[in-house]
């Protein structure tokens, strides 16, 4: 294994230890915040609910798609390095529409940093059948 696919490896591994993090946060600290802000608010039962709804999945998408990263990193096969990179860009695609909501904050920071990490070591990345 090169130098090139080991830093690839390396900056891919922490993006995605990153995005896992960010999403044991959302998950863990976040999300019992947030449900109960939505107990005590006056929004119908079935807003409430589809708002902690909405909020637990993004969370369990995330740590769905760092594992998907990872699994296309240690597999190597062909279509690794555009998994790698359609994941990637996909979150970094996020970041613009969570800042125009909700502003600048360590949360979109961290994902901003994750994403990048995953988007650069998949632009160094080289599976089985790459040249």
């Amino acid at each position: 294994m090169n130098k090139y696919q080991r830093t690839a490896q390396w900056l891919i591994g922490l993006g995605c230890l990153i995005l896992l993090v960010g999403s044991a946060l959302h998950l863990m600290v976040a999300y019992p915040r947030v449900s109960a802000a939505l107990v005590t608010s006056n929004l119908n039962e079935d807003l409430r609910n589809a708002l902690r709804a909405v909020f637990l999945m993004i969370g369990l998408t995330w740590i769905v798609t760092a594992l998907v990263i990872l699994i296309a990193t240690l597999a190597r096969t062909r279509t690794s390095k555009p998994i790698i990179l359609f994941c990637g860009s996909a979150l970094l695609l996020q970041i613009p529409i969570w800042v125009s909501l909700m502003g600048w904050f360590v949360g979109n920071e961290m994902f901003l940093l994750a994403a990048g990490l995953i988007v650069c070591g998949g632009l160094f990345f080289r599976g089985s059948g790459s040249v």
